[in-house]
């Protein structure tokens, strides 16, 4: 039977039953496509670009050795990066469902893998992320204020929270201003990584580049640390998966989505690259390792000490990635409700702004939390090899669809050899460190087992009580009136051979 959709309001698209159909018949709710190429390059950049590139890269070079190797390690998390994107390019054209790894480990995998990734993700990956990085925004925003010393830590709490509180407004009101406010910060942080850019092409115009001899010399041999490295380069191009969070909301998701990660990554790894190049033809590897802040020892040593500039960019770009990092993390909140597999209530979106208001709440309340301790940036760092774990999952995923799928239509098509590297590249970023750090592997491994016994329980409903389940229902009710939210569609969408435009 057909369906037509109606808009009843600003930012409201409902899906309504024609007159073929009757008593009731139709779907609900849906979110509203308003995401475009540009926005979707900029969701990506201004997630990807958040304070590690200006703060310090030492990690990188700590692990690397040495210039030459560092800068091969930047380049190389860029491939990766593109690596990986393209591999979803393909999983998202053809599977249009917001979630990323969720939504493809579930089409590919089943329901209790990605219970799994749903679970780690939504408790302590996505919100802990989301918090650090209001951190990072809250640190350098004050810095101006409190020279030549730390801010208090109540005064960066509180700021941290202001911060995602107005990321939790904007994106509850409405799609159209979470993806302009996202703009609006991309645009501030390229002027900051375009003005290191310069100096660094300037001072080689100079013929500064006594740093770079032997810039091979102490390379690091052994594949664990540098394995490390890659964490720590890989942290920065975090967020090169976001967009694919969002499929649902992406306008002409078969063309704009390739474009956008095509556009957007490659960009990223100049940028990165060039970036620090301006770092070592300005300080020596030295003055890198013994800077607490590299672009504001660079900004100090070329343009004299201007406190407040290095700062305030940072601030920018943190606020910015902290939007984009919250905005895909609440799509997977969602659709892992959607699909039964976390409390309904989230699966809901509010009836005239359509934005997927509980998930956020959640999302941001959850990051709020891990404000109260002092050292979850530690906790952070536990479950990087469970994230690779995942990613290096959905890969596998990619492998499986084509082999029990060959006939699905896929708009882009990624060069098998790709998803078969990822999958090698991701054993390797898990078996590596787990010889040098085997402990933090095991409380991440131990964190994802718990999830199997609360799937049985509370998903399959094994020996759920019947008094929880009631409670949770009349909460569900009650939130749902008083917050005016709907109940939204939960098929999965697979392209159809038959109207889908290819993508280029």
């Amino acid at each position: 039977m057909a369906e037509e959709f109606k808009e009843i309001g600003p930012g409201v698209e409902i899906r309504e039953p024609t007159k073929e159909k009757k008593d009731g018949e139709g779907g609900g709710l849906k979110l509203k496509r308003e995401v475009g190429l540009i926005s979707g390059i900029t969701l990506i950049i201004g997630t990807m670009i958040g304070s590690g590139i200006f703060i310090s890269p030492k990690g990188v070079l700590l692990g690397s050795g040495s210039i030459g190797l560092t800068l091969l390690v930047w380049a190389g998390c860029g491939l990766i990066a593109l690596g990986g994107s393209i591999s979803y390019v393909e999983l998202g054209t053809s599977i249009r469902m917001s979630g990323a790894e969720y939504a493809y480990i579930l089409k590919g995998m089943g329901e209790l893998p990605a219970f799994l990734f749903a679970w780690t993700s939504v408790i302590i990956l996505k919100p802990s992320s989301v918090a650090a990085i209001a951190v990072a925004f809250a640190e350098y925003a004050t810095q101006p204020f409190f020279p030549g010393c730390t801010p208090p830590a109540p005064i960066m709490k509180l700021l941290a929270v202001f911060c995602i509180a107005i990321i939790l407004g904007v994106n509850c009101y409405s799609v159209r201003w979470a993806t302009k406010l996202q703009d609006i910060f991309t645009a501030a942080k390229l002027v900051a990584v375009f003005g290191l850019v310069i100096i660094g092409i300037a001072e080689l115009a100079r013929g500064n580049t006594k740093n770079y001899a032997n810039s091979w010399e102490g390379s690091e041999t052994n594949v664990g640390v540098v394995a490390l490295a890659f964490y720590q380069g890989l942290w920065a191009y975090d967020g090169w998966n976001n967009l694919n969070f969002a499929t649902e909301e992406v306008k002409k998701p078969e063309k704009n989505l390739p474009r956008a990660i095509l556009i957007g990554i490659p960009l990223v790894t100049v940028i990165y690259i060039l970036v620090n190049i301006c770092y070592f033809t300005v300080l020596t590897r030295q003055d890198i390792l013994d800077s607490a802040a590299v672009a504001s020892t660079v900004a100090a040593r070329v343009i004299g000490n201007v406190p407040w500039l290095v700062p305030m960019f940072v601030a920018f770009s943190t606020f910015g990635a902290c939007n984009g990092s919250a905005f895909g993390g609440c799509r997977l909140n969602f659709v892992a409700a959607r699909e039964g597999h976390l409390p309904r209530l989230m699966s809901m979106i509010h009836r005239t702004r359509l934005t997927p208001m509980p998930a956020m709440i959640f999302q941001c309340f959850v990051a709020i939390l891990f404000l109260i301790p002092s050292d979850f940036e530690t906790l952070i760092n536990y479950f990087s090899f469970a994230a690779w774990l995942f990613y290096g999952a959905t890969f596998i995923t990619l492998l499986l669809l084509r082999w029990k799928q060959p006939d699905l239509h896929r708009p882009f098509k990624v060069w098998i050899i790709i998803p078969i590297l990822m999958v090698l590249i991701s054993a390797y970023l898990v078996i590596a460190p787990i010889v040098q750090a085997p402990t933090d592997s095991l409380i991440a491994a131990a964190f994802i087992a718990v999830g199997i016994p609360l799937y049985f329980v509370f998903i399959k409903g094994y020996y759920a009580p019947q008094f929880m389940i009631d409670a949770t229902e009349s909460a569900t009710l009650y939130f749902q009136r008083l917050c005016l939210l709907g109940e939204t569609e939960t098929s999965v969408e697979v392209m159809d051979h038959t109207n889908t435009e290819e993508a280029f």
